[in-house]
């Protein structure tokens, strides 16, 4: 596919840093970490703070939660973006570990795509105000792992952070939390998304105490037990079917609005090497067609996606969004393509326990 001169590339947020093994549990082909080793921060590194943030969200019946927006950067760039001039490729054995409680997921065509429960809404503040990006539920040795974008975890725009009173609530619908609140714990990214907000690295995987019940406080117990986990794959084939489910929210660069975040959508197509030259230093993401706009990024691209099972393999996360053709219309989304480090990244965080909050 060719891709005129014009063309719109926006980040989904802002961010930065983190890393990661997942135990005998989960069972996977072996694969040498990463050098440099993956990075990691705490989120909420205590119960007091878990327990303050679970309250700040829940207070009022949940007014920050439905005061929140969609988190997207105010400004767009330009760039070239080249489909099939990626660098985007396996770098060792392909692998993949299971959804929760299924070892093997065969995909189900239907004519209605059941939505995962596993999707959800992180929320979060930036200097004070509430935001949201999309996010995942996935497979991992304590059942507490969430998946999501890099940029929806760190800021980078103030010299690597995270961001404030971080929290994961799958199955969000206008304030409710009908699963409970999962606040974070500990999040991992790769190094070079830590150092140097490199968006080829654009995704994180946080750890999540028990999930809390807005309205009577009590512990929800575990994430995955409560709505499963999606499997995780890595060193796949470029150019394979995958479903994209996220919170779009965000006008068009036309004006045109036809999202409203309040209820998942999705996106079902083959991925292809995106290489976009742009301040993101992505040169090696893979994209799908997708008109899904900002409060999107986070999103989960799910691979041999079940949908009766509701379950697949997550194999990236959308990370930013374009307009090819220049017509003022997003039109593809990108995700880093998940290798070998993304897996040293995935497995760091999977074997890691939370607890309760309680």
């Amino acid at each position: 596919m060719t891709i005129r001169a014009k063309h719109l590339i926006l980040p989904l947020g802002a961010a930065v840093t983190a890393t990661g093994m997942v135990g005998a549990a989960l069972t996977s082909p072996a694969v040498a970490l990463a050098k440099p080793q993956p990075t990691n921060v705490s989120l909420a590194s205590s119960k007091s703070k878990a327990s303050d943030t679970a309250k700040f969200w829940s207070a009022n019946g949940g007014r920050q939660l439905k005061a929140a927006t969609r988190y997207s950067n105010d400004s767009s760039v330009s760039g070239k973006v080249k489909f099939g001039g990626s660098d985007a490729a396996p770098n060792g054995k392909t692998g993949v570990v299971p959804p929760i409680g299924q070892e093997k997921v065969t995909p189900t065509k239907v004519k209605n795509v059941n939505l995962p429960r596993t999707i959800g809404k992180v929320f979060f503040r930036v200097n004070g105000k509430p935001y949201w990006c999309s996010a995942s539920s996935i497979q991992a040795k304590y059942r507490n792992l969430v998946a999501t974008a890099g940029h929806c975890v760190y800021d980078t725009d103030a010299n690597r952070e995270t961001l404030d009173r971080w929290v994961f609530i799958p199955g969000y619908y206008q304030g409710k939390a009908p699963w409970g609140i999962y606040v974070g714990k500990s999040a991992y990214t790769h190094y070079d998304f830590a150092v140097y907000e490199d968006y080829d690295s654009d995704y994180a995987f946080v750890t999540v105490y028990n999930g809390i019940d807005a309205r009577t406080w009590k512990d929800r117990g575990r994430l995955g037990d409560n709505v499963g986990g999606q499997g995780f794959a890595w060193n796949q084939k470029v150019g394979q079917p995958v479903y994209a489910f996220g919170y779009p929210a965000g006008p068009h660069p036309d004006g045109d609005k036809p999202f409203t975040g309040v209820t998942p959508k999705w996106c079902y197509g083959t991925t292809k090497p995106a290489g976009v030259t742009a301040r993101y230093k992505a040169e090696a993401q893979i994209a799908l067609k997708c008109s899904m706009t900002a409060g999107s990024a986070g999103a989960p691209w799910i691979a041999k996606y079940s949908s009766t099972k509701r379950l697949g393999y997550l194999n990236g996360v959308t990370s930013l969004i374009g307009d090819a053709d220049g017509n003022g219309r997003f039109d593809f989304s990108t995700s880093p393509y998940f290798d070998s480090e993304t897996y040293s990244v995935y497995r760091k965080a999977a074997n890691l326990w939370s607890g309760s909050i309680r």
